[in-house]
């Protein structure tokens, strides 16, 4: 209507746009659900993924931390072979030095008992020797 505040709207048109929408609305809520149902497919498949990486994730840390704990342990041992095989060089070392100085000992006392035997026969061929000239 002209210079009020009124509309005529046709009947008939506005029942068919109604019709329309009417009809619309459904499939577009039917693919609205489809996209949801696949955004949530891809959100799960996705939630999955994350927690099976954290998981790999956990697992490879715990073995990381494993392996180091094997290698702390084997530097421990090594160290500890290492020691022992120090002490006993050490000891046999000792042991050869003690061996040596008793050997070395009884060759002094057999030398010294050689050297009063050479001493004693030089004494008696230098006695025999002046009552041979005298």
């Amino acid at each position: 209507m002209p210079m009020s505040s009124s509309v005529l709207v046709n009947r008939n048109e506005a029942l068919d746009i109604l019709d329309s929408l009417r009809e619309a609305l459904p499939t577009q809520l039917t693919r609205a659900d489809e996209v949801l149902s696949d955004a949530s497919l891809v959100f799960d498949d996705a939630q999955a993924q994350a927690e099976e990486i954290i998981a790999s994730a956990r697992q490879r840390a715990a073995q990381l931390v494993s392996e180091q704990q094997v290698v702390r342990d084997a530097q421990a041992q090594a160290r500890q072979i290492i020691e022992h095989a120090q002490e006993s060089a050490s000891a046999l070392m000792t042991n050869a030095n003690d061996y040596c100085d008793r050997r070395l000992a009884d060759f002094e006392i057999d030398l010294r008992k050689l050297l009063t035997q050479v001493q004693a026969g030089r004494t008696k061929l230098a006695q025999r020797l002046d009552d041979t000239q005298g």
